[in-house]
């Protein structure tokens, strides 16, 4: 068994792709670590919400929430998805992973894969006009 040499082309080649692939992976793969939001956090003026629309917020630590406002009440949903951890959207009708097209009611259940778990709810109470995590 003989072992070759790799070409300078090749090596050059190699390192190219892997610098276009690695952002790549790294979008699919959580895109944003998970983390408890802290008790009593402001996330949004509940002013700021409309009703019936599903709202993407970022937490201070970073940590995407999906807010829903009903009337006064309003509901959270982790914004990650559940699948390998992309950070959902609102499209309009539903809430879409842009990395692998699974689709979420805003309730949080699974409308299309490749996910096949819920997004988690996150506690938030609305207090002094604003939505805090509980």
């Amino acid at each position: 068994m003989s072992q070759s040499t790799p070409t300078r082309r090749t090596v050059l080649l190699s390192a190219a792709l892997g610098a276009v692939a690695a952002p790549a992976l790294a979008a699919c793969g959580g895109g944003t670590p998970e983390a408890t939001p802290t008790s009593g956090e402001v996330l949004a003026a509940l002013d700021d919400l409309e009703d019936g629309v599903a709202t993407v917020v970022t937490t201070a630590a970073g940590t995407p929430v999906v807010l829903t406002r009903s009337g006064d009440t309003v509901s959270a949903l982790s914004g990650v998805c559940t699948h390998q951890g992309c950070v959902v959207r609102n499209n309009g009708v539903n809430l879409l992973c842009p990395c692998h097209s699974s689709e979420f009611g805003f309730d949080g259940g699974v409308l299309k894969g490749p996910a096949s778990e819920p997004l988690p709810p996150v506690p938030v109470a609305v207090q002094d006009g604003n939505v805090v995590t509980a």
